[in-house]
Order: C-alpha cells, then structure tokens, then sequence
C-alpha cells in the first residue's frame, strides 16, 4: 500500500509518496493544468503500475474541485481531510512548505486510514442539485446585502415606502421605487397611476392595494431635505437596478432546483417532511445524497450535519459543546427545517417547548430537535418510506416502554 499526500493550490499541486514503512518512494510538483494532472496520473501509475491503483491513497485537503474530479475519474482512491490537519502535525520549529505539507498528509494517510472516509463521488442529479442549491444560497445572501443596503436608505430619506409594502424584494416593490424614487414624487401620483405602476411590477391585487398606498403617502410622515433626497434617491435607484435583476435569477433557480428534484427518486421522502416545502426539500435531498452506503448508521449523519454534540473532558471537568466540524449547508438546512416543523408537528414543538423549559437558548433547542429529525430522515431515506406522523408515534410510544 502506498501513501501519496497531495498539497493542492490554485496554480500548482505537490504530491508525495510514502510506502507501508514509511519511506518517501518519490514526490512531484505539476502544474494546475491538463498536462500537469496527466503527469501527474503517470507518476503515481509508475509507483502502482497500471493494475495497482487500488493499492495508492491520496490524502487531500478538500473534497470538491479540478483537481479531485481528475483524481476520481482516473481511478485512484481518494481520502479528504479537514484542512487543520496537517497544522496538528507540524513540528514544533514552525517549518512550512507545499512539500512538507504533503509529507504530513501522507504520513496522516499511513497511520490513520483506518479511520478515514473514501471519497465517493455523487451522482449526476445530485452533483447539480447540489451546486444549484448552494449557488442560489448565495444569491440569496447577495440579495440579503442589497435589501439591507436599500433599506438603510430609505431610512435616510424616504422612511414612509418602507412602510407600503411588506417585502423589499418583491419586484412589485422595486418598480414602484423606480418609479417614484422620492416621496415627492409618490404623492403627486394619483391612485390609478399607482395601480398600473402595481401591474407593471406584477403584483397579484394593484386595484384593492394602490388605494391604500395612496392613503398612507398623504398621510403626515418624516421628510428629509433636499440634498439628502437627491443623493440618497440616486444610490437607491442603483441599488435597485442591481437587485431587480437579482430576485428575477433567484425566481428562476427555484424552478430549475424543483424540476431537478422532482426527477429524482427520493424526492417524493424529502417532500413528505412536514413543511420542507420547495425550498428545503432539495436542499436535504442534495447534501445527504443518495448514495446509501456513505453513513455507517445515523450517527454518521447527526456528525455530518453539526446535530450532535461533542464532549470535551479533562480531569474532572467535562462539558458538552456543539460540533464546529460538519456540513454546514446541511447543518443550515436541517435548522431551518427542525423549526419550521414545530409550526405543523405538535410532538416537534413540544419538544422544542421542553428544551425550552429546561434552559435552553432558542438556537441549542432547534439544534436538539434537528438531531432528533436525522435519525427519523435517515430511518426513512435508509427504507424508502415518506414520513408518516403515525408511524413516528408508534415507535416513539414503543421506544418510551422499552426504556
């Protein structure tokens, strides 16, 4: 068996190989390119020889990437690692370079394989969906920036249009900013002006809604002086500009995520959980995977996903503390969703009220509640059965006379 630790970066990648006693068989520095990941392939099949490379593991700092595609598809085995790792095994001088670094991951390799995770690649639907949902994650934080931004604003000089409408991010919101981005000019609009304004921006009742708007901007309400509304209703227009075109790009993620989920075969257990709806659904689907010999038991998931705690003894001192190492879309999703839950399954929100009761923060109760949601998740994407609240019933009152 050999060891080759593999320390990547944006422009280049250093490899080296140790074998079972620990000896450096050879190391390699190749370009971040296609010629550089071909020489590289060549140097490991000189070491392994074309049938063995079963026999070669690459430690690495990451799981995703050029780099660990071309690995994946030429066939050698793959074990990611957390990136902290090698900084553990540093020596104590501080010495640094690409090729120690290396060193260390493949010495890591040779002793702790055993305890290692091989990288298993995911399959094609899931792989998209998995980057369409993080993608629009972040279009989402972008789109949060700008609201925020737009909001702060108006405070600044048009105080009132914040209290016209319910979302900032709705486009029926925006194109009445547009048009009438200072307040002087929203109240020399008149009523119907307003309602074709509401159409033009798609909003789903302008006859019953531009009444009231008009209403409110000829109601007495703070007004700041004129160069504060000329400059501030300059930058809010361009902030507007940049999130109009945001929330149409997010509108169309949403359908491309749901037709993408909606082919997949699990997507039908993901849509059972109560109140997962469009959104968290596929995000579930697409961090566990489908791949059903990935988790040993659901324990491995609850670690993934940052559920369950971790202890921390020394001496006679211990404490329970949330796990920092884990999944985090996954960790993010599955709290979105253990609390959204407690709005529809009356077990989930008294469980969520008991963690409460018993101290608790807001934050560590949905984090218990979203261990306790992994391991039924993983009862039912393991059997491929959709959630029934019966079912759970039935087997926490069985549970309960066991214990």
């Amino acid at each position: 068996m050999w060891y080759a630790g593999i320390d990547w970066a944006d422009a280049h990648h250093d490899a080296l190989v140790i074998d079972e006693s620990g000896r450096q068989v050879g190391s390699l520095r190749v370009n971040h390119s296609p010629e550089g990941l071909k020489q590289l392939d060549a140097f490991f099949e000189q070491i392994t020889g074309p049938a063995g490379r079963e026999q070669l593991a690459c430690i690495v700092e990451t799981s995703r990437g050029l780099l660990i595609a071309s690995l994946l598809e030429t066939g050698w085995q793959v074990y990611p690692v957390h990136p902290k790792t090698v900084d553990r095994r540093r020596a104590a001088s501080g010495a640094k370079t690409d090729a120690i670094d290396a060193y260390l991951l493949a010495k890591h390799g040779r002793a702790e394989l055993a305890d290692l995770r091989r990288l298993h690649p995911d399959s094609a639907i899931i792989a998209e969906l998995k980057a369409l949902t993080r993608d629009q994650d972040s279009l989402i934080q972008s789109q949060t920036r700008l609201v925020n931004q737009v909001t702060a604003c108006l405070k600044a000089y048009y105080p009132v249009a914040l209290q016209l409408f319910t979302k900032l991010q709705q486009r029926s919101t925006l194109i009445f900013l547009q048009t009438y981005p200072t307040p002087q000019a929203a109240i020399c609009a008149s009523v119907q002006e307003i309602e074709e304004t509401l159409q033009k921006g798609g909003h789903t009742n302008p006859t019953t809604v531009a009444p009231k708007i008009f209403a409110i901007l000829h109601q007495p309400h703070l007004a700041a002086d004129e160069i504060t509304t000329r400059t501030k209703s300059r930058l809010m227009l361009v902030q507007v500009k940049q999130l109009l075109p945001l929330v149409e790009e997010i509108a169309a993620y949403d359908k491309a995520i749901t037709d993408l989920f909606l082919t997949h075969a699990d997507s039908p257990i993901f849509s059972s959980l109560p109140r997962a709806g469009k959104r968290l659904a596929p995000r579930l689907l697409a961090e566990i995977g489908d791949e059903r010999t990935r988790y040993e038991d659901a324990g491995s998931l609850q670690a993934l996903a940052g559920t369950s705690p971790v202890i921390f003894q020394s001496g006679t001192y211990a404490k329970a503390h949330r796990r920092y190492a884990c999944s985090k879309p996954l960790r993010n999703a599955l709290h979105q969703f253990a609390w959204q839950s407690t709005q529809q399954e009356p077990w989930a929100r008294d469980y969520y009220q008991r963690k409460r009761t018993e101290g608790k923060s807001h934050t560590e109760a949905v984090r218990a509640l979203s261990n306790v949601w992994v391991r039924i998740i993983f009862a039912m994407w393991s059997k491929h059965e959709c959630y029934e609240t019966a079912t759970f019933q039935a087997a926490q009152l069985a549970h309960a006379r066991a214990a």
